[in-house]
C-alpha cells in the first residue's frame, strides 16, 4: 500500500474511532442525562427524536457537500462539532436545552458519518484492496472503548465532567490531526476518477439497487440494535446474574470488531457476496440457537455468533453504495439508520404481543434476508 494511502488510513481509522466513543459515551450515561433534567421517558425520547431527526439532515447536508476536495473540511468540522456538542449536552439541566443541543448533535453526527464514509471509500479504491471493514472495526473498538471508560469511571463522578472531558479531548485530538486530514483528499483510484461521479445526485447506482442496499443496511441494523437493547434484557429473562447478563452485549460486540478486524482479508479472499451471505445465515442460527433455549451458554453463544455473522455487511453495503457518490452513501445510512432507531421498539410491540424469545426471531429472519438477496445487491456494484 502506498505510504499516503497509509496515511490517509490511519488518519481515517482516527475518525472512525473517536466517533465509536463518542457515541458509547453518550448512550451509557443517558440515564444520568435523564435524571440531570428530570425528563419523564416521554421526554427522553423527544431528545433522542431531536438527534435522530438532526442525523438526517446531517447526512444530506453532507451528501451535498461531499465533493472530494471538500472532505478533509467536513471530517474536521464535523468530529469537532460532534465533540463539543457532547461536552455540551452535558451541560444540559432543562429539556429545551437538550432538545437544541441533541439537534446539534445528530447534525454534526451525519455530516461526519457522511464524510468518514466517502473517504473510507476513495481510500479503498486507492489501495486497491479491501480496507472498509477494518475502518469500521475501528468504530467497534472505539464503542467498546468508550463504554469501558463510561463503566469504569467511578459513580461519583457526574456525567457532565465525564461528557466534558471526552469532549474537550476529542476534539483537541480532531484538532491536531487537522493537518494530517488534509492528504485525505488526495485518496482515490488513479484509473477510476468516476467513482464519485454525479456527487450529490448519486446517478452512479440503478436506483432499485441503491434502495435494496438501503433495505439491508436497515435490516442489519435492526439486527444491532436488537441486540444493544435486548441483548442483556434476554438474558435476565433466562435469570442470568446482572453482571452476565450485560456479558451478552459485551460479547456480541467483542465478535464484532472481531469479524471486522478479519472482514478485509475474508473479503479480498472469498469476495463480498459470498461472505455477507456467510455471515448473515451464521447470525440467523446464531440467534434463532441462542432465543429459542433456556440455557444461559448457548444464548451467550448465540449472540456472540449474532455480532460476528454481522460484522461485515454494513461495510460491504457501504463500499457498494461509494460506486453512487456521497449522495448514495448518505441514502443508504439514513436507511440503515431507520432500522438501529426503529428495531428496538418494534421488538418491544412484538415481544408485549408475543414473547421476547419469539420477537427476537425477526432480526434472525431479516438476517435470513440479507443473506438471500447479497448476491443481488453486492455482485457487480457498478453499472
Amino acid at each position: 500500500m502506498p505510504a499516503p494511502v497509509r496515511r490517509s488510513r490511519t488518519v481515517l481509522t482516527g475518525y472512525f474511532l473517536g466517533l465509536g466513543v463518542i457515541m458509547a459515551v453518550w448512550g451509557a450515561r443517558m440515564p444520568a442525562v435523564q435524571a440531570a433534567a428530570d425528563l419523564t421517558t416521554a421526554q427522553l425520547s423527544l431528545v433522542l427524536l431531536a438527534a435522530a431527526v438532526g442525523m438526517v439532515v446531517g447526512l444530506r447536508t453532507g451528501a451535498r457537500l461531499a465533493r472530494p476536495e471538500r472532505l478533509p473540511m467536513l471530517l474536521s468540522f464535523g468530529s469537532i462539532g460532534l465533540a463539543a456538542a457532547l461536552a455540551a449536552l452535558g451541560q444540559c439541566r432543562t429539556l429545551s436545552g437538550l432538545l437544541v443541543t441533541a439537534a446539534g448533535f445528530g447534525l454534526a453526527h451525519g455530516v461526519l458519518d457522511v464524510a468518514a464514509n466517502t473517504a473510507a471509500v476513495r481510500c479503498q479504491n486507492a489501495a486497491g484492496r479491501p480496507v472498509m471493514s477494518s475502518l469500521h472495526a475501528a468504530y467497534s473498538l472505539g464503542a467498546l472503548g468508550g463504554a469501558t471508560l463510561a463503566a469504569v469511571t467511578p459513580p461519583t463522578t457526574p456525567h457532565d465532567r465525564l461528557f466534558l472531558i471526552t469532549g474537550l479531548a476529542l476534539a483537541g485530538c480532531a484538532g491536531a490531526a487537522v493537518r494530517h486530514t488534509r492528504a485525505v483528499t488526495a485518496t482515490d483510484h488513479p484509473t477510476a476518477p468516476s467513482s464519485l461521479e454525479g456527487a450529490g445526485r448519486g446517478v452512479g447506482l440503478p436506483r432499485g439497487r441503491l434502495w435494496l442496499l438501503g433495505a439491508l443496511a436497515a435490516a442489519t441494523l435492526l439486527g444491532e440494535g436488537a441486540a444493544a437493547d435486548w441483548a442483556a434484557v434476554h438474558l435476565h429473562h433466562l435469570d442470568a446474574p446482572t453482571a452476565l447478563s450485560a456479558a451478552a452485549f459485551a460479547l456480541y460486540s467483542a465478535a464484532m470488531a472481531v469479524g471486522r478486524l478479519t472482514g478485509d482479508r475474508l473479503t479480498a479472499a472469498f469476495g463480498a457476496p459470498a461472505l455477507v451471505r456467510t455471515g448473515a445465515l451464521t447470525a440467523a442460527a446464531g440467534l434463532a440457537t441462542g432465543t429459542l433455549t433456556d440455557s444461559i451458554p448457548l444464548a451467550l453463544a448465540g449472540w456472540t455468533l449474532f455480532g460476528l455473522g454481522l460484522a461485515t455487511t454494513v461495510p460491504a453495503l457501504i463500499t457498494a453504495a461509494g460506486h453512487g457518490g456521497p449522495h448514495a452513501v448518505a441514502t443508504v445510512s439514513v436507511t440503515g439508520y431507520l432500522g438501529l432507531l426503529a428495531g428496538p421498539a418494534l421488538i418491544g410491540a412484538l415481544a408485549t404481543l408475543t414473547t421476547l424469545p419469539l420477537a427476537l426471531l425477526l432480526p434472525a429472519l431479516l438476517a435470513t434476508a440479507v443473506a438471500a438477496l447479497a448476491h443481488r445487491a453486492l455482485e457487480n456494484p457498478t453499472p
